[in-house]
């Protein structure tokens, strides 16, 4: 089969490598129809994800059919078509049983890409494939199911649920990529009183109108916490979340909350941020970091088969699954391309 290879920081190629076999009776083997690429995966190539080792197929999220399962499979069948998870959940240790499945003591957690071959490849094994995958609804697009593999939940998890966004709030989302359109729309499930998008891409702002957001701060132009202020009497936003990942919209984010507020950081960070925990303190702020648990994943299916979640409106270029470099190229120039989620499928 053919697989986008990690070779070390800055080098990975589209290889031709062994297929996939069932190393454990809880493993599926899936035959990958639809498959994206994640920020994540940019973090990888420039080296700040240090477990991922050269050899090592990259990606975490799909869309295929199983065409075989081991012994111990009991809900998934040869012929099924499933949404694969970023998160993979042994189902049965201290964590998977309280829905924690990003700490899975079992050997799930996120390892797809990670600590074992991934998503971008023609076939994947997906272990503790009953607790793993997700049947697709009927009447549902690939390319709306793949958008749950990992931005859905994520955006609406670490941002919008552990962001504790209420009915009236004031929720400001730094970053206009992805995950952070995803929180975007998660927080308008709760009925806040404004959604703030704050990016550098135009592009990016214009696309946040879409998924919710009714003010829009190019930080380029203007400043985030003067537009913020201005908006809340001068307190700062109730809820404020990261999705980028660097340590300058880290700290803005600290600078737009109100006292009592909520930072949820939802960025993938390569290196330390400051936390001014001077000004932080008296201000009963809560800040909250997180990996997806995908608990969340059925609900979303459910709003996406009922027609509430248009999930497919992230997906900006479509590629075969040859074109993979070609793909990387443009999702890494995204500030050039106005690329959100690029999809790539069997040709």
């Amino acid at each position: 089969m053919r697989a986008m290879v990690f070779h070390g920081p800055g080098q990975a190629s589209y290889d031709a490598i062994p297929d996939p076999v069932l190393v454990d009776d809880s493993d599926a083997i899936v035959r990958v129809e639809a498959v994206t690429i994640c920020g994540t995966d940019l973090h990888i190539l420039k080296g700040d994800v240090p477990a991922v080792t050269p050899g090592r197929v990259l990606g975490h999220e799909a869309v295929g059919t199983v065409v075989a399962v081991g012994g111990g499979v009991r809900r998934v069948k040869a012929g099924d078509r499933v949404l694969v998870s970023c998160i993979t959940s042994c189902g049965t240790c201290r964590y998977c049983r309280v829905g924690s499945y990003s700490q899975c003591l079992g050997g799930g957690s996120w390892i797809l890409g990670h600590k074992i071959d991934g998503t971008q490849a023609d076939f994947v094994r997906v272990p503790f494939a009953d607790s793993s995958t997700y049947p697709i609804p009927d009447g549902v697009s690939d390319e709306q199911v793949l958008m749950l593999a990992d931005i859905g939940p994520t955006g609406y998890e670490v941002g919008v649920l552990n962001g504790q966004v209420r009915p009236g709030d004031t929720v400001a989302v730094v970053g206009s990529g992805p995950i952070g359109l995803s929180a975007m729309f998660g927080a308008g499930l709760f009925s806040p009183s404004h959604v703030i998008a704050i990016d550098i891409a135009a592009p990016r702002l214009d696309a946040a109108k879409q998924f919710g957001a009714d003010v829009t701060v190019d930080s380029t132009k203007d400043d985030p916490v003067e537009v913020v202020r201005g908006l809340t009497e001068g307190l700062g936003a109730d809820v404020v979340i990261e999705a980028v990942g660097v340590p300058e919209t880290f700290e803005l984010c600290t600078r737009l909350v109100r006292p009592g507020g909520h930072v949820a950081n939802v960025g993938v960070h390569g290196g330390p941020a400051t936390l001014h925990l001077e000004d932080l303190w008296i201000k009963n702020v809560t800040i909250t970091t997180g990996l997806v648990d995908t608990y969340s994943t059925p609900t979303l299916l459910r709003l996406v088969a009922a027609g509430q979640f248009d999930a497919g409106r992230f997906v900006t270029h479509r590629f075969a699954m040859d074109d993979f470099e070609k793909a990387y190229d443009v999702f890494r120039r995204a500030g050039e391309t106005a690329a959100l989620k690029v999809v790539l499928t069997q040709s």
